[in-house]
């Protein structure tokens, strides 16, 4: 105990002077060495923490200074932004030590990396799912957690990112139109899928009026033998919509697109709109 406070006072007063970091990695001393990666940790020196820790963990395999060490230097590349390589570090340790002392913590911060690494929407979302799954693993892990909210958060925010990417994918098929194939049947089943998969999504509203206008689109542009159906498809989707959203700001486009659906097909439907 007194070398282990005499080792870290020294490795304070040392890390002070200028040049000693150089002396230091010159060293042969592995308890100096680990005192000194503390400091430099503490100190938010994370990149010279690193260095130290990376040489140790080998060293002092074996020991409990290892495991500390291995969390410790997946914290390093937590702090410096290098979530990658963190939640690498963070996936090794608890496969290493799956009840180590830092397990719930690296098991939390391998999905938090993760979460804060995800690319924006329109970028491919492999890494997306990644998170979600590391996040779902330490929730199962540990259940009682105190970071169960903030992880399930984390979750639900990946998972809007996920159907922002399918509203982007339906609304471009949308816009495409019937231009090299029937773009709006692809917009019907993308956001079809987005709503089944993902039924509470603060963008259903969005979801739902696309495959509203492209079902509508369709009947227009359909095949005489196949227009009547299809208007009918799109009137049917027009009560769905209305019912589920009676004060949405897209109603007036709603009704309109009933009123024209219902007049092709010589209804007298119209008189449904309040």
């Amino acid at each position: 105990m007194k070398k282990n406070i005499l080792l870290t006072l020294l490795a304070i007063l040392l890390l002070s002077s200028c040049g000693e970091y150089n002396k230091l990695l010159k060293s042969t001393d592995p308890e100096y060495k680990y005192e000194a990666a503390k400091t430099y940790f503490a100190k938010g020196q994370y990149n010279r923490s690193a260095t130290l820790l990376n040489e140790l963990i080998a060293i002092l395999k074996g020991t409990d200074k290892a495991e500390e060490s291995l969390y410790m230097l997946g914290m390093c590349y937590y702090n410096q932004k290098d979530y990658q390589t963190a939640a690498q570090t963070f996936i090794q340790y608890y496969n290493v030590y799956p009840r180590g002392t830092f397990a719930e913590l690296a098991r939390f911060h391998a999905g938090k990396a993760l979460y804060l690494d995800t690319p924006e929407p329109r970028l491919d979302q492999s890494g997306t799912y990644t998170a979600i799954q590391q996040l779902q693993m330490f929730m199962e892990y540990f259940p009682e957690s105190s970071k169960k909210e903030e992880a399930q958060n984390m979750i639900f925010a990946l998972q809007d990112k996920l159907v922002m990417k399918e509203f982007l994918a339906a609304r471009m098929y949308y816009n495409l139109g019937n231009y090299s194939g029937n773009n709006y049947l692809s917009c019907v089943i993308t956001a079809q899928n987005a709503l089944k998969d993902y039924p509470y999504t603060n963008l259903r509203e969005e979801l739902s009026i696309l495959i509203l206008r492209a079902k509508y689109e369709m009947a227009i542009y359909s095949v005489e033998e196949k227009r009547a159906d299809r208007y009918r498809e799109a009137v049917d989707e027009y009560y769905a919509f209305k019912n589920e959203f009676p004060e949405s700001k897209y109603l007036k486009e709603a009704d309109r697109i009933f009123q024209n659906s219902s007049k092709m097909l010589g209804d007298d439907n119209q008189d449904d709109i309040d």
